[in-house]
């Protein structure tokens, strides 16, 4: 294990497997290398000061890509090598490596190329595999392509580098491998990104010119946000801006990093002046799935081929805690002690309502057409549902659950057999809302007070009431249980589980209680989400039935308590939350630890950037232990879970996406959570 962070280290996102890359669109004077080197030595030192370790420019962004048949014309030729000599120069005391586009005679004909550099080193010089000839597109007038060259490496400059499409951009950290392509090479049927993602490269960096048309600012989007998907990487696009040659066509300057299908960060489009642009990329995610998705390895097996390694000796995206002496290296160091990305502080949860509202409407039909296919595999007179509500919030959506299934199916809500069980901890409120939601739904309602039964199971045992433990609190839920479980079999129906992720992950829940059913509905829903898919269920469902709204608001404004404790003054005692701590965080917890598998340190990191402000990093590293203890010890319980349907890309069933012995050890865990420092 490696040693205690350093307050510094800790805070430094390059120790937790982030790298900050940049998206550079210059202003172009068509034909002027001379002046556009001075934009791109702008352009790099404003995404030096801001810790970038990459940047990518824009397709022949040196010369401008509308030079047409000034790109055979000797003083453009050279003249686009003395500003490479320029930007060499420039850059050879900075650590970042950039890439940008310049025309380049070699082999009795001109290649569009794309150029990397590092340190005042050219590191790789690759030329364009496919070009373009239609519509506006004349490249094969004034360019040859990739498979044309006859020589492997070239000399610019008094330097020597490997020339070709089949080099890859290796770091010193093994998941940062980059790799240039240009314009076309990304919308052809079998893009060459996507045969060096499976030969190891992890950033996929496209140079382009790429005029702009209606509706193709969003076809760019979808086109390289589903190869960032599919390969399971980081994928750089910077397509060129303000000052390209506007005869026919203008141009965007349309910019943009994503990420495993998701987008980071976006260029402001039509500026006149350039722009620049960062994201920090997650590496660490990108690689653990690579090793999770067998299909992954299967796929690169099949297209094996022969590639050339350069390395990046100078980068060094993954080394944290460097000490600068120059003001300029301090304020690099500095600039990494914040995230630039989105890190959400509830990741079930999409923070855009629009998009919320559809994720609810996903979730609720993939229960209850879930739940429909459970019930039509029982014989028709047995397609009945009992659930057990509490006044509580899982049991509420469970119930909503199962209304909308039984008016999906066309069989009438009274086959629900709904349950309020009073029990040592019910409240009056909860109470009052258990038994208005059922008959305002239209449930069959049955009233169970089970405070006798748990009595006589004291009385068997010799368990003091006085006595507040786990016996107190576990024989109601077993009784309740019970219950459902007797009235199930009178009815001849199935006992619907209201449990939920967040609860399951952390085993709060009674073994063969309120952990057992015959189908678990919620199994896959986080604590999180359930209250917005009960408010989007108030608005939606039951948006003409008032008297069911009015309910499910009220609901809503009710603390989260398993009520297994009297009440204090007729009012909630036992809040669930000031036991094993506020839900939001443990749901943060779950995503990574589960989704990804990230080390507790890492998940520390990302927390203190996700709830800034609220929580700091003594309360997270606190509730932090308590997740991975309480995870730990309670594999047993997900070992058994009934059924229940999967919803999102984390789920804990032992049938599905999470198997773990009951018996593991924490210790490793606990261990990088000892790294974390206790103060900043």
């Amino acid at each position: 294990m490696d040693p205690k962070f350093s307050p510094d280290q800790f805070l430094d996102i390059r120790s937790h497997g982030f790298v900050r890359l940049a998206i550079a669109v210059p202003r172009i004077r068509v034909g002027d290398p001379a002046e556009n080197v001075a934009h791109h030595l702008e352009q790099i030192e404003a995404a030096g000061e801001q810790g970038a370790s990459y940047v990518l420019f824009p397709e022949l962004s040196l010369t401008g890509y509308t030079c047409a048949d000034l790109f055979h014309a000797q003083a453009l030729l050279e003249g686009a090598l003395e500003a490479l000599e320029t930007l060499l120069a420039g850059t050879e005391k900075l650590d970042l490596a950039f890439s940008f586009g310049m025309p380049l005679r070699l082999d009795h004909a001109v290649f569009n190329v794309a150029v990397t550099c590092n340190r005042g080193k050219i590191l790789a010089v690759t030329p364009k595999t496919y070009l373009p000839q239609y519509r506006e597109f004349y490249e094969t007038r004034y360019f040859a392509r990739a498979a044309e060259a006859q020589t492997e490496t070239v000399s610019l400059c008094g330097r020597d580098a490997p020339f070709g499409p089949d080099v890859l951009l290796r770091t010193d950290d093994p998941r940062v491998v980059i790799y240039p392509t240009i314009c076309e090479d990304d919308w052809v049927p079998v893009p060459p990104a996507s045969r060096a993602a499976l030969a190891g490269a992890t950033i996929l960096a496209n140079l382009s010119a790429s005029n702009i048309v209606i509706g193709k600012a969003q076809y760019r989007e979808d086109l390289i946000l589903a190869s960032s998907g599919r390969n399971e990487a980081v994928h750089m696009y910077a397509a060129a801006g303000f000052g390209e040659s506007t005869m026919d066509v203008v141009w965007d300057g349309h910019g943009f990093i994503a990420e495993r299908g998701y987008m980071l960060a976006k260029t402001e489009r039509f500026q006149l002046d350039g722009t620049c642009i960062t994201a920090d990329v997650d590496v660490e995610a990108l690689t653990l799935e690579r090793g999770v998705q067998g299909s992954f390895r299967q796929n690169a097996m099949d297209y094996k081929s022969s590639w050339r390694s350069v390395s990046l000796a100078g980068f060094r995206p993954g080394q944290a805690g460097d000490v600068d002496h120059d003001a300029a290296g301090r304020d690099r160091e500095q600039a990494h002690r914040t995230f630039h990305r989105d890190i959400p502080a509830h990741p079930f949860v999409p923070q855009n309502p629009a998009e919320r509202s559809q994720r609810c409407r996903e979730v609720f039909m993939i229960q209850s057409t879930g739940l429909a296919t459970k019930l039509r595999s029982l014989p028709e007179d047995a397609r009945r549902v009992v659930v057990a509500v509490s006044g509580g919030q899982d049991s509420t959506h469970a119930l909503n659950v199962a209304v909308h299934t039984m008016d999906l199916l066309g069989l009438p809500r009274s086959r629900i057999v709904a349950l309020t069980m009073p029990g040592l901890g019910t409240t009056e409120r909860t109470y009052t809302n258990a038994c208005a939601l059922i008959r305002a739904v239209g449930a069959t309602f049955r009233e169970i007070d089970i405070k006798p039964a748990v009595r006589k199971f004291f009385g068997d045992i010799g368990h003091s009431e006085d006595k507040k433990d786990l016996v107190y609190e576990n024989t109601q839920a077993w009784t309740r249980k019970l219950e459902e479980l007797a009235t199930a079999a009178q009815v001849r129906g199935i006992v619907l589980g209201t449990g939920d992720l967040s609860e399951l992950a952390l085993g709060w829940c009674t073994m063969f209680g309120d952990h057992a059913s015959h189908y678990g509905v919620n199994a896959g829903i986080p604590k999180t989400l359930i209250s917005y898919l009960i408010h989007w269920t108030a608005d939606e469902v039951f948006e003409e039935e008032p008297e069911v709204r009015a309910v499910l608001l009220d609901i809503l404004d009710t603390p989260i308590s398993p009520e297994l404790l009297p009440p204090s003054d007729r009012e909630i005692a036992q809040k669930t939350e000031e036991e094993i701590g506020p839900y939001e965080l443990h749901d943060f917890f779950i995503y990574y630890f589960l989704r990804f598998g990230f080390s507790p340190s890492r998940i520390a990191r990302m927390a203190l950037h996700a709830f800034e402000g609220k929580y700091g990093l003594p309360e997270i590293k606190a509730w932090l232990r308590v997740f991975i203890v309480r995870f730990f010890q309670n594999q047993f319980k997900r070992n058994c879970l009934p059924e229940g349907p999967k919803v999102g890309t984390t789920c804990i069933s032992p049938r599905g996406d999470w198997r773990m012995p009951s018996d593991a050890s924490p210790a490793a865990w606990l261990a990088d959570l000892e790294r974390i420092p206790d103060a900043l």
